[in-house]
């Protein structure tokens, strides 16, 4: 019995090679009744008789009979291609069995054919429960067990079928239950993971319409827009995926006064995205609304608290220049203060500091003032700028950018690109390659 086991496990690795083939084609699907047509039955009764006719050929002739792996070609077609599948396998390994003889011939036939019956009646009724490994290793030895049922009915005399049935049930019982328990498991972990990759790939083409969505919302910022030749205005924002929660806007409250607005939503990804989409569109329309731009916070605040089950916030810096005056009045909402450099010296704009909008209902927006004046630079930027790390795990800080900008020298040398472009150098030079963990985002304008 132990070299009729050792020689039976040898066709383990044949199961492992049609288990790899049935997992990775296209044509073939276990446990799946959508789109099985009497063609697709049929072509995988082919395949399940092609194993069946396989045990055949590899089994070990004992006493008349042929004791092999032929069962579970049945097994898998009745598992794929349901009871029609099932019955054309067991036909095609029968009928291979018969022109072999032997006294065990036709019970074997018998047995092969009720069992790729049987197993697509079981799935059938029960689906993808016999993909359990528990559950498909009693599915085979229950067949198998039928089977020498079987041979023990119809082999005459009985004590050649009883003798032959003792000799080897336990390993034709394990062996079998183990290869068709391997064979199922191998299919549907090729399955899954081929399902995976395609929906890794999906999901990948999908952010990357997402991030070209995302961009699109924001404006172009160009020597057509804003328009006006007393301001020059660029931004910058790169994603640590492939979308991120970060976003800017700049857009007209009237004609002579013009909004700059950055923020940073809590949370990456694409339920950043989109919380990121809702509060920039919020809050471009409360500002135009609201003449005031304390309470246009304070309304887009609301607006964005009411339904957030998502539990998002946003830090947001917004202010609205007088193209005329120079004024400009901004409101801090548990941002990162902007830098302004005047006179070759690059100082944060602090004032009061506010609640994150969408945190909480019915908190105040206090708005500050500052004035500027010819060849001002402001940079608006978000926190993946001071917070980017090295391989040491040193952040960028709030000194370098300081002293970065604050070494511009005059004025004149550098547009609002170009500082932007200067301090996005020093940033990846002080990381060095090392991951991005966050959103980056910047946002300058210089007065001329």
């Amino acid at each position: 019995m132990e070299d009729l086991f050792t020689k039976m496990i040898g066709t383990l690795a044949v199961i492992l090679v049609v288990s790899a083939f049935i997992g990775g084609s296209d044509k073939f699907s276990i446990f799946n009744k959508e789109e099985k047509d009497i063609r697709y039955s049929l072509l995988a009764g082919l395949l399940g008789g092609l194993f069946g006719v396989y045990g055949n050929i590899s089994g070990i002739p004992m006493n008349g009979a042929v004791i092999s792996v032929r069962d579970i070609g049945p097994m898998i077609a009745g598992f794929m291609g349901g009871p029609i599948g099932g019955v054309f396998a067991g036909l095609l390994a029968a009928v291979h069995r018969i022109t072999m003889g032997g006294d065990f011939a036709w019970a074997c036939a018998v047995a092969t054919v009720s069992i790729g019956f049987i197993c697509g009646i079981m799935y059938d009724k029960h689906g993808e429960k016999l993909a359990h490994p528990l559950l498909s290793f009693i599915t085979g030895v229950v067949m198998e067990t039928l089977h020498l049922c079987i041979v023990l009915i119809m082999v005459k005399p009985f004590s050649l079928a009883f003798e032959t049935v003792k000799t080897i049930f336990i390993p034709f019982l394990i062996v079998n239950g183990l290869g068709i328990t391997m064979m199922i498991s191998v299919i549907v972990y090729t399955i899954n993971q081929r399902k995976l990759q395609s929906d890794r790939a999906r999901l990948k083409s999908e952010l990357e319409v997402a991030n070209v969505i995302q961009h699109s919302l924001l404006p172009t910022l160009n020597e057509l827009y804003p328009g006006r030749d007393n301001i020059d205005v660029s931004a910058y924002m790169k994603a640590a995926k492939e979308v991120g929660g970060d976003f800017y806007d700049v857009f007209y409250v009237d004609n002579d006064r013009l909004c700059f607005l950055i923020g940073d939503v809590s949370g990456k990804g694409v339920p950043a995205a989109l919380f990121m989409a809702s509060a920039k569109i919020v809050l471009q329309n409360c500002i135009r609304d609201i003449s005031s731009l304390g309470p246009a916070v304070e309304a887009a605040n609301t607006v964005l608290c009411s339904k957030n089950e998502a539990e998002m916030f946003v830090t947001v810096w917004v202010g609205v220049l007088d193209l005329n005056t120079r004024e400009l009045t901004y409101v801090c909402a548990g941002h990162n203060p902007p830098v302004l450099v005047s006179d070759g010296r690059a100082e944060f704009v602090k004032g009061k500091r506010c609640f994150v909008v969408g945190g909480m209902e019915d908190m105040p927006y206090s708005e500050n003032k500052v004035q500027l004046k010819d060849g001002d630079i402001m940079l608006l930027y978000t926190d993946g700028v001071v917070e980017a790390e090295n391989a040491g795990h040193e952040l960028y800080g709030d000194t370098r950018l300081l002293g970065g900008l604050g070494s511009l020298g005059s004025s004149d040398r550098y547009d609002s690109k170009g500082i932007i472009s200067k301090v996005e150098t020093s940033v990846a030079n002080f990381v060095n390659d090392n991951s991005q963990f966050d959103d980056m985002t910047m946002l300058c304008f210089k007065l001329k």
